[in-house]
């Protein structure tokens, strides 16, 4: 199977956002990736302290071009993430959910997924740099796995990269490979973004595939780059740098299957759901 990441630098600009996307969508589909992956906040990156204007119902713009490209380059798409309005939610609730949708090459949704674990920290040297995205977002509460023609997709995004439970939960719903699309700070991501990923290929024995943001974002904001591909193993077998970026890798299903049979962790493990 050929992937594809599309690296980004998103902004508060829709229209110059969506255009990159689908710019980078058809370059992988020329260099014949049959799956393309987009980061987190794709089509919005939002500025610390602001709403989002571009909040999707059923038949938001967002779901409408990931529908269109993905039907017109005969690719699976992972839509990255989007702002979703909460169905039937109460007048006041002003929050969001972080969403994450699976297309198929005919343009239909096959899954959708609601970041589970919010980013609510507290960085910088002096505690100066504070993340609070449970004022914006609700929780989701499903754990995903998208049905597609080359194997279980187990959804993740970002901060959900740091619950080690949520990466077996989807193994044991027969994950083969796992998406994070992902907009990780520079001072986290130059300490734990390529170890976190990597323990979960090597922990779950999959594919993993993590389209990054990159670059600044306006005036408050930047994000690490250094989009991943790691396969079942925990090699790295594809990285971006910090600028944006079409990364592309082979990734034959077989050597899940390989790798799970030469250190069988799955079988062999003593605890957890439906053991001892």
């Amino acid at each position: 199977m050929r992937v594809a990441i599309v690296q980004l630098c998103s902004t508060d600009d829709l229209s110059a956002n969506l255009a990159a996307a689908e710019k980078g969508i058809q370059e992988a589909a020329e260099r014949g990736a049959g799956f393309v992956a987009l980061p987190e906040n794709f089509a919005y990156m939002r500025r610390e302290g602001g709403r989002f204007p571009c909040v999707q119902g059923p038949e938001g713009e967002i779901l409408r071009a990931l529908r269109d490209w993905a039907s017109r380059h005969r690719v699976w798409l992972l839509g990255g993430t989007f702002p979703e309005a909460i169905p039937d939610a109460p007048v006041e609730e002003e929050r969001v959910f972080n969403t994450s949708v699976m297309i198929s090459p005919e343009g239909e949704e096959v899954a959708r997924y609601r970041k589970i674990h919010l980013f609510d920290v507290t960085l910088g040297p002096r505690g100066e740099d504070s993340y609070r995205e449970s004022t914006f977002f609700a929780p989701g509460s499903e754990v995903v796995v998208a049905p597609t023609a080359f194997g279980g997709v187990g959804m993740s995004i970002c901060y959900d990269l740091r619950f080690p439970e949520l990466y077996r939960a989807l193994v044991d719903r027969d994950a083969r490979f796992i998406v994070v699309p992902s907009a990780f700070t520079r001072e986290t991501g130059k300490d734990h973004w390529e170890v976190l990923l990597r323990a979960r290929a090597i922990e779950t024995q999959t594919f993993v595939l993590a389209p990054a943001q990159c670059g600044r974002h306006g005036l408050d904001r930047a994000s690490h780059g250094r989009s991943l591909v790691i396969d079942p193993w925990g090699l790295v077998i594809a990285q971006a740098g910090d600028e944006p970026a079409v990364l592309v890798a082979e990734c034959p299903e077989q050597d899940v299957a390989r790798v799970r049979s030469r250190i069988p962790v799955l079988s062999n493990r003593r605890l957890g759901p439906g053991v001892g």
